[in-house]
């Protein structure tokens, strides 16, 4: 048999039982003496291992590094195993563990995942771990740290054969997918410095990522490389920025410390996912404050009477300055038609370009409040406990429990909540989040379902069945994501660990930088794109002209003195134009698609404009009703004529369309560039009008039935 030579460096914090460990290796020969130029002791051992399956005999030299509890240079111990690490060549990496101490343990693990280097994780001490009562899941350990992760005790040789197997596996390895994800600020730098990275096709030693995080961790030997490379006049600008960026985060300077801290929050978090939580004594006021918000009785409580809060702060304050710049744009269109007169120009920049500015305007007070709230629970830590809270329940339906985050903002508006799945570091759990936001009824839909509560059922109930809506919908899009999972996105969730940072007060710098950014995120992005899709909106339902039909109309207003006859007739010229313009014909067209489900072409129409902005679909049934645009969801006439029209079953029908079909132009854009291509839109049209068309079929029958 060939013999393939494997070195292997064990490292471990101290008393994790690496010598027991290295005695527990069968034909092991030892060699004990010390390194280089320091009285610091090396042991070193040499040992074959023969894999029959692949006809290969291994000599795996195993050099054992001093304990060190991380890789910084305050011992001579850490100082010659950073060293090492850095300098010394070498395939892989056995990190020892102690079991009994987990999360103290996993701060180093982190360390060396930083690294980049194949790697293994041996949970040793095992046997003792479970005399204590520790049950350690190292299935999901292994899948959160993308490494092998073997239990092990050196007492009782458990584990000992798995290792020497799993050595070979990783040796085999072309590269290691092991990464440790830090807070999304920090994730969102090392995104930066690797996309210019590549953008320059720069060639590296080491992955471009991990390259990131030694220049952000301000790693001496690789400063002291790039210092004399060209790419470096580019790269300082953006370093500084980037850490500038992450001060503004933390409130600190110190990058050691914020590193250090990040290692805390990964090594808490990837604990608590793998051992079961126990309300443990508290002690400290972090313990205190857990043991209340993430009690498995009280945490979800809690949670959602905050959200309670949050969402009727968002409506109520947000309501207040919705009416002035409503008013406000109001105005400018009046003035912008007085100025301009009644030509096609002044229609096309009042009612297209201004009517559609303030259709994103008018809810930026909305998406501020709720970005404010939003950002005060995550910067306090907060929301890093709720998503473990929730971890467990969105994990049955194919989702992690990051996912809450963006779930929420999808109450608020689409837009901001596709932003939001940049928190998933998970692909699968990102896309499945994407493909289902459309499912929480955002707040531009709220204006359809007042006014179809308020025409179909009693004062009373439209409270209620308002309510019923977004909790269907919100069950709808997370029976979806498990279909989703087994069937697109096969195969189990790809885990990843919940951070779990300090408690820190929020400072008033931070939350103005993260509310400014998304504010001003949600209005470049969203504001320009539905100006546009208001514009073609504009055309679609205003030509081809009808000069017969309009000379017609205009003639029987001036032939008659009514003026509530005058007003009727305008109505109907408008409802008439309408119908014959490429927005009625499109409607009169797929007519057809929407019949099974009692919709006649006015209600396809409605459903089409509000692919711009479900805004629209109001005021587009208002004038398709011949009772103008100036009509709003609690506009009785409206709500009457309705009424006259449509029966309740198309009614429900038409509610569940609204609730499940595709989000506005606006979102459709930013859904495009976070999924990562055009083609994920179409899957998304063809999934969510497929959905919509089905359950609205089912409901309209079914109420046909029992009504």
């Amino acid at each position: 048999m060939e013999i393939q030579k494997i070195k292997v460096l064990m490292v471990g914090q101290p008393n994790v039982g690496k010598s027991s460990l290295i005695n527990a290796i069968s034909n092991a020969k030892l060699h004990v003496g010390n390194f280089a130029g320091v009285t610091v002791e090396k042991m070193e051992v040499v040992t074959r291992y023969c894999d029959e399956s692949g006809c290969c005999e291994y000599e795996i030299d195993i050099v054992d590094l001093p304990g060190a509890y991380s890789l910084n240079d305050f011992t001579m111990e850490e100082k010659v195993t950073k060293e090492y690490l850095l300098n010394e060549e070498y395939d892989l990496i056995i990190n020892v563990v102690d079991s009994t101490h987990l999360q103290r343990n996993l701060l180093l693990t982190a360390e060396l995942m930083e690294l980049g280097k194949k790697m293994i994780v041996v949970l040793n001490m095992i046997d003792e771990a479970r005399a204590e009562g520790i049950e350690i899941n190292t299935k999901q350990l292994s899948k959160i740290l993308a490494v092998p992760v073997i239990a092990t005790s050196a007492k009782t040789k458990e584990g000992i054969e798995d290792l020497m197997k799993a050595i070979v596996s990783v040796y085999k390895q072309t590269q290691t997918n092991s990464k440790i994800i830090y807070s999304d600020f920090i994730e969102e730098e090392i995104e930066k410095l690797v996309k210019f990275f590549q953008e320059k096709g720069y060639k590296s030693d080491i992955p471009y990522r991990h390259l990131a995080i030694r220049l952000l961790k301000e790693d001496t030997q690789i400063y002291k490389k790039m210092h004399e490379d060209p790419i470096w006049i580019e790269l300082l600008p953006l370093l500084r920025e980037a850490l500038e960026h992450i001060y503004l985060h933390t409130g600190k300077k110190n990058i050691s410390e914020i590193f250090a801290d990040e290692h805390f929050a990964f090594a808490k978090g990837a604990k608590m996912e793998v051992i079961a939580t126990k309300n443990q004594r508290a002690k400290n006021i972090t313990q205190k404050i857990d043991n209340l918000l993430i009690n498995k009785y009280l945490g979800i409580p809690i949670f959602l009477f905050l959200m309670w809060g949050l969402f009727n702060l968002t409506f109520t304050l947000g309501a207040i300055p919705m009416d002035y710049i409503d008013g406000f744009f109001g105005y400018l269109a009046e003035e912008t038609k007085a100025l301009l007169g009644e030509g096609e120009l002044a229609s096309l920049i009042s009612d297209g370009i201004i009517g559609g500015v303030g259709a994103v305007v008018l809810f930026l007070p909305n998406i501020i409040i709720l970005f404010l709230g939003i950002a005060l629970l995550e910067t306090t830590g907060y929301m890093a406990r709720v998503a473990f809270l929730l971890d467990g329940f969105f994990h049955k339906f194919g989702l992690h429990g990051k996912s809450f985050i963006p779930l929420v903002t999808g109450f608020g508006c689409t837009v901001p909540a596709y932003m939001a799945t940049r928190t998933l570091k998970s692909k699968s759990d990102r896309m499945i989040t994407l493909f289902i936001l459309g499912f929480m009824s955002c707040s531009a839909r709220i204006p359809i379902y007042v006014l179809f509560a308020g025409a179909f059922f009693a004062t009373k109930d439209a409270g209620n069945i308002l309510f019923l809506i977004y909790v269907i919908g919100a069950l709808l899009g997370l029976v979806m994501a498990k279909i989703l999972r087994v069937f697109v996105f096969k195969g189990e969730d790809d885990p990843f660990v919940m951070e779990m940072p300090k408690y820190r007060m929020p400072s008033l710098k931070l939350i103005y930088h993260v509310v400014y950014g998304q504010a001003k995120d949600y209005l470049s992005k969203a504001g320009t794109f539905i100006l546009v899709a208001s514009a073609l909106v504009w055309f679609a339902s205003n030509y081809p002209k009808q000069p017969n039909i309009e000379s017609r109309y205009n003639q029987l207003i001036t032939q008659t003195q009514d003026k509530n006859r005058q007003d009727q007739l305008r109505a109907e010229l408008s409802s008439k134009l309408l119908e014959e313009s490429y927005l009625g014909k499109i409607g009169k067209f797929t007519e057809p698609f929407f019949a099974p489900l009692g919709f006649d072409w006015k209600l396809g129409v409605a459903l089409e404009t509000g692919l711009a902005a479900k805004e629209v679909v109001v005021s587009t049934l208002g004038v398709l009703y011949s009772l103008g645009e100036e009509v709003t969801e609690d506009s009785k006439s409206l709500q009457q004529k309705l009424k006259e029209n449509l029966t309740l079953p198309v009614a429900l029908a038409f509610i569940v369309f609204v609730m499940v079909y595709i989000p506005c132009f606006a979102s459709m854009a930013v859904f495009v560039r976070e999924a990562g291509g055009w083609r994920y839109l179409g899957y998304l049209f063809i999934m969510t009008t497929s959905v919509a068309w089905i359950l609205s079929f089912i409901t309209y029958n079914l109420t046909r039935v029992l009504v």
